[in-house]
């Protein structure tokens, strides 16, 4: 993969021009530098070039389906990918969310809204770059060691550096947003945590769906739990949240 050469916050992929560049225009009034192509193989070329902070990516392309899009970015890249497509089923919005995308809005959207969401997600990436510079990578009130016989000895372990965690020893490779929902439960570990408070705390907005929370529950559950429709780990807790349990 060719070294990016520079940086921008947002990838528009979108096979609907006037909209993609409407929606770019609008980014760059408020500050959000963006491109904007028609389809993956302009897509993946701008990658491979640009480090873009986030993807707004539409299902409906015309040369391949979004969704086998985001799977090949996926492979490769770990930025945040924001679906906007005019298919409104819950189906697809599960699809979306489990192969890899981060959030499911609906066409037609309102662009002060759009940014909102964008800006929000920029936002937390600009507090975690920010946090791993102080931090060296490592978060000090997650990690107390870095030894192995530690990561072996603690029943969960998280490594933010690395996006991992350990289970019983048991190595455990998370994707970003699986990784900041475990460390969120983990620092309120044995304390139920309200769906709200995640949202707010995960996503930092309030506009996405119990579906998107319920995914990435089910995400964990499937890499930490030894059976995951039995979880002694992460438990619901319906009508309120969830917890973690460690004793």
């Amino acid at each position: 993969m060719t070294t990016a050469q520079y940086r921008k916050n947002c990838l528009i992929v979108d096979d609907e021009i006037e909209l993609a560049d409407a929606t770019k225009e609008y980014f760059e009034l408020f500050g959000v530098t963006c491109d904007a192509v028609a389809d993956g193989m302009l897509c993946i070329e701008k990658l491979e070039k640009v480090a873009y902070d986030l993807v707004l990516l539409d299902i409906n392309l015309q040369e391949e389906s979004g969704f086998k899009l985001c799977k090949t970015i996926r492979e490769k890249w770990n930025m945040p990918i924001l679906f906007i497509s005019a298919r409104q089923s819950d189906e697809d919005v599960l699809v979306a969310l489990n192969i890899g995308g981060d959030d499911y809005i609906k066409k037609p959207y309102s662009l002060s809204i759009l940014l909102a969401k964008v800006k929000a997600v920029l936002k937390r990436i600009e507090i975690n770059d920010n946090s791993l510079i102080r931090d060296n990578g490592i978060s000090q009130e997650i990690i107390e060691a870095t030894d192995l016989d530690k990561r072996r000895a603690e029943k969960l372990y998280l490594e933010e550096a690395s996006l991992k965690a350990y289970v019983d020893g048991r190595e455990v490779l998370l994707k970003a947003k699986e990784f900041k929902l475990l460390k969120c439960l983990f620092e309120h570990r044995n304390t139920i945590v309200r769906k709200e408070d995640l949202f707010d705390m995960v996503w930092g907005d309030a506009y996405f769906s119990d579906g998107t929370l319920n995914v990435h529950i089910r995400k964990l559950r499937e890499k930490l739990e030894e059976n995951p429709n039995e979880p002694k780990l992460i438990k619901t807790i319906w009508g309120t949240g969830y917890i973690l349990e460690l004793n």
